[in-house]
């Protein structure tokens, strides 16, 4: 089952192409000429990620440096996955192969955050695995596992941020449910079950925690489970998880701000310190922008061909980090394996983004 989720994203694309290379919608291109100050939306490639490919959520580390793993090969490999670090400027540095992934199954890894001491939360899709990588030492082990729910397809970890308290949420595309991991790691809770989070085949994706607003953001690629009746529209939700913004405790239910266009497939996304969203259209091939109250403000990367003036069009653009003025995107090419697209790409946004929560029990052991 986990291996038809993994991989019926390259049909689905496919319909994505017909469906939307048919309208007469038209995004303008990020600009091809690079200034000194960089208009925005003005992008470039940061580096090129060799076999196995397929980088996913690239992570801008507090140390300056920037982290990445390899996604799911969608017509299959036998390559382990693996994690590199980059400089800011895009040299490669180092890279660790992950260990014990099942190699005759969709195998596929996401740098998601980064403990109070600086080591890597990765995400190992194939087993439901939540591995800590140790940089200094290049140590790995399991902090935790999340596992099968009734009804559901397999648990396919996404996307994590840390809450003020030390627990991990993390996001789960195969089922519909938001898990929480005690400080110190262990074992995974089921933190939130809603059908809203029943994306069929395209489930949840990007998570953030913000906690002035003491709550969760998390972004849905579609409703196929039924949960929303616009079924081929992702959303953005908020789930407070203290108490709300007067005082009182919230009830567990997400309240929608944003619904995408048709078959965007929104994948990660970041805040600006505006307030402005940034989020990967992975259906779409395009970087949307909405305003602090979530209204549309503009695309970049023309509609399906992802065109931007760099080199490198958007071709499954996977997540949105800040580093600076701009955000960095990890092209993904899952439809096409084009290997030439396989990049992390560096584009121009005009203003820095909301820092990375990482409160100083994150990985830390239970007192």
């Amino acid at each position: 089952m986990r291996s038809r989720v993994l991989s019926v994203r390259r049909a689905a694309a496919t319909a994505v192409l017909l469906v939307v290379g048919a309208s007469a919608l038209v995004a303008t291109p990020a600009s091809t000429v690079a200034r000194p100050d960089r208009e925005v939306g003005h992008t470039k490639v940061l580096a090129l990620v060799e076999a196995p490919g397929y980088p996913a959520n690239v992570f801008r580390h507090p140390n300056g440096r920037v982290y990445a793993g390899t996604f799911s090969n969608p017509r299959g490999d036998a390559v382990p996955s693996v994690v590199r670090e980059w400089t800011r400027g895009g040299t490669l540095l180092r890279s660790w192969t992950v260990p014990g992934q099942d190699l005759t199954q969709p195998h596929g890894v996401q740098v998601a955050t980064a403990d109070a001491r600086g080591r890597l939360m990765v995400l190992d899709k194939g087993s439901g695995r939540i591995l800590m990588l140790d940089i200094r030492t290049g140590r790995w082990w399991t902090y935790a596992q999340v596992r099968d729910v009734p009804g559901g397809a397999g648990p396919i970890p996404n996307y994590a941020a840390w809450g003020r308290d030390g627990s991990l949420y993390v996001t789960d595309y195969g089922q519909p449910v938001i898990w929480r991991i005690p400080r110190g790691g262990d074992r995974a809770w089921v933190f939130h079950r809603d059908q809203k989070l029943d994306g069929g085949t395209f489930g949840t994706t990007g998570i953030v925690y913000r906690p002035q607003q003491q709550a969760l953001y998390v972004m849905q690629q579609s409703s196929l489970g039924l949960g929303e009746p616009t079924v081929a529209q992702g959303k953005l939700y908020r789930l407070f998880i203290g108490e709300d913004p007067n005082g009182d405790v919230a009830p567990p239910s997400l309240d929608r701000l944003w619904t995408s266009g048709l078959l965007d497939l929104p994948d990660g996304f970041s805040f600006g310190e505006s307030g402005n969203v940034y989020v990967a259209l992975a259906g779409t091939n395009q970087i949307a922008v909405l305003d602090k109250h979530y209204r549309p403000v503009r695309k970049i990367g023309a509609l399906v061909s992802g065109d931007n003036g760099s080199p490198v069009p958007f071709d499954t653009p996977s997540n949105v980090t800040f580093a600076g003025e701009s955000v960095l995107v990890a092209n993904q090419s899952y439809l096409t394996g084009t290997e030439a697209h396989h990049a992390i790409l560096d584009v121009h946004v005009g203003e820095s983004g909301v820092p990375v929560y990482i409160p100083e029990s994150a990985g830390r052991p239970r007192r």
